[in-house]
């Protein structure tokens, strides 16, 4: 096999790598940022009293 070809293999190989990541990396699930990863915030609202306008 000729260098130039397997160096072209390599880049191309290279490339697909990285385009298939960031594609995996757009559609995977994000994480929700803290340790329940239940999606619910952690204030208690039942403690804040309503505005009076």
């Amino acid at each position: 096999m000729d260098i130039q070809f397997i160096l072209m293999i390599i880049i191309f190989a290279g490339a697909l790598f990285y385009v298939g990541r960031m594609i995996y990396r757009s559609v995977s699930p994000k994480s929700s940022g803290c340790a329940s990863g239940c999606g619910k915030c952690a204030a208690n609202f039942d403690n804040i009293p309503e505005p009076k306008n």
